[in-house]
């Protein structure tokens, strides 16, 4: 009876790990996917908030220029006026004065010469029109960056969750097997404690790893716009340098930062011709003109004695400002000007420092990454083999429970490793891209998809660059992004992955 029962349990053990090499091979199938991460990012591109809200300040920069140019542009006014006197004392029969008047005034005015301040004013607008495409073209890459961390965020998350909710169905085929081999006497109860142990601390790692994931599919949402419902892998990163001194080298004339804190440099010195200028006399062509009529309430005796009924005044003229002393005011500004620029030079320099040293990282993480790639391959292909062969050591008595509960914690870390490595590799690949500032919708060739062409801030600059009417508005705002409110919250279900 003993024999023929231990038969029945090897026979019931054989099964479950059968069952349990089933389970890792399912771990490692890929799996079907629908969204591309081209996809995510052409959503992200049409409806991404911080990118949207970027190119509306863009707008609002671009009406500096017609905002400095109105200084250097003619301006005319007029008045109206109508005043009726409702209490008068006369001399006598002595009444001079009208009781009702109507009065029009015009005056014009066209600076012919300021110092130059008003062409370094408007030559300032112009830089920070460019810098502040630059820095539209910088939050266009942080956007694209933050998408892809998002998407690989997911995809690995999705992985780790799926390697852990196979290694607790192993550990719980591992347990029941050592219960039945406990049954029969063939293990201890320190075997079943451990394999009891090693189970809790799966289930464990496995609500930790579902909690991740949950955290990066409502990261995604946060940047792409909707959820992520399954993730296609990604294609390969093409344009990465050979060397990290290629990859300054194109970073220092690309990265749209420091193109951004060039032109704020640049701008920062007009800043400074804008406050001399100050100092400098002003010349204007002036004129005005003058209509007053009594509307017919001239007394007798004022006609009589030549009033007219209504008189009309012009002139012409230059005016001249020269300002001789203004109190310590013009030195004042010119000093800050200099100052802002001192400061917004060594921005320059803090951002070409943070470039340089992000493209260095960047290019490091990028090849350290991908030498762990194959070095953490080597390490699932070492740990599968070696788990093989302790299941088969153990069955005729060589290993015990816990070598083949430390074999499978070392083949899942070799795993989780090797798909954190492609996560890395790719992520640090694509930042690398963003430092070196080929990571704009133009570098990936966004407009192939979107049916439209991409989004061109110097459009609308041509538009209202040279605007000088004072009745054009734009449409009022519309919102180009979406809330994400009525999207459900997400969990941690992932779709079961095939067999090959």
């Amino acid at each position: 009876m003993h024999r023929g029962g231990d038969r029945a349990a090897r026979l019931a053990l054989r099964k479950r790990l059968l069952l349990l090499g089933a389970a890792i091979m399912v771990a490692g199938a890929p799996a079907l996917h629908a969204e591309t991460l081209r996809e995510a990012l052409i959503a992200a591109y049409r409806a991404n908030p911080d990118l949207a809200a970027a190119r509306a300040t863009q707008r609002a920069t671009d009406e500096t220029v017609p905002i400095a140019r109105a200084q250097a542009l003619p301006s005319l006014q007029g008045s109206v006026s109508y005043s009726h006197q409702v209490e008068k004392q006369a001399y006598g029969a002595y009444d001079f004065s009208a009781s009702q008047t109507l009065q029009a005034t015009t005056s014009f005015s066209a600076p012919i010469y300021a110092g130059g301040g008003t062409r370094a004013a408007i030559s300032a607008a112009r830089t920070r029109v460019q810098q502040g495409q630059a820095s539209l073209r910088g939050t266009e890459t942080s956007v694209f960056s933050q998408v892809v961390t998002a998407y690989l965020d997911v995809t690995l998350d999705a992985a780790v969750v799926s390697l852990n909710r196979k290694n607790v169905e192993v550990l719980e085929i591992n347990l029941k097997a050592t219960s039945d081999r406990f049954e029969i006497g063939d293990v201890t109860r320190t075997d079943v404690a451990q394999s009891n142990s090693r189970l809790a601390q799966g289930r464990a790692a496995l609500r930790s790893a579902e909690s991740n994931l949950i955290g990066a599919r409502e990261r995604y949402i946060q940047v792409v716009g909707h959820p992520p419902e399954t993730l296609d892998a990604p294609p390969p990163i093409a344009g990465l340098p050979h060397s990290p001194d290629d990859a300054v080298q194109i970073a220092l004339d690309a990265n749209p930062d420091l193109v951004a804190a060039r032109l704020a440099t640049k701008a920062a010195g007009y800043d400074v011709k804008t406050a001399d200028a100050s100092r400098l006399p002003k010349v204007s062509v002036v004129a005005s003109s003058a209509y007053i009529n009594n509307l017919g309430s001239l007394p007798p005796l004022a006609v009589q004695l030549g009033n007219l009924p209504h008189v009309g005044t012009a002139q012409v003229g230059l005016q001249a400002t020269i300002p001789f002393y203004q109190g310590g005011l013009p030195s004042a500004e010119i000093r800050r000007a200099q100052a802002n620029e001192g400061a917004a030079d060594e921005r320059e320099i803090s951002v070409e420092r943070e470039v340089i040293a992000t493209v260095r990282a960047d290019f490091a993480s990028w090849k350290a990454a991908n030498d762990a790639i194959g070095l953490n391959q080597t390490a699932v292909e070492a740990a599968a083999l070696s788990l093989e062969g302790v299941r088969a050591e153990n069955t005729v008595g060589n290993r015990t429970i816990l070598n083949i509960l430390d074999a499978e914690q070392e083949l899942l870390n070799a795993q989780v490793n090797l798909a954190t490595a492609r996560r890395n590799a790719y992520v640090a690949g694509f930042n690398l891209l963003a430092a070196m500032g080929r990571a704009q919708s133009r570098d990936l060739a966004l407009d192939d998809d979107l049916g439209a062409a991409l989004y061109d801030p110097q459009v609308h600059f041509d538009q209202v660059s040279r605007d000088a009417s004072d009745w054009h508005r734009d449409a009022e705002p519309v919102r180009q992004s979406s809330s994400t409110r009525a999207t459900p919250a997400q969990d941690a279900v992932v779709a079961p992955r095939p067999l090959p």
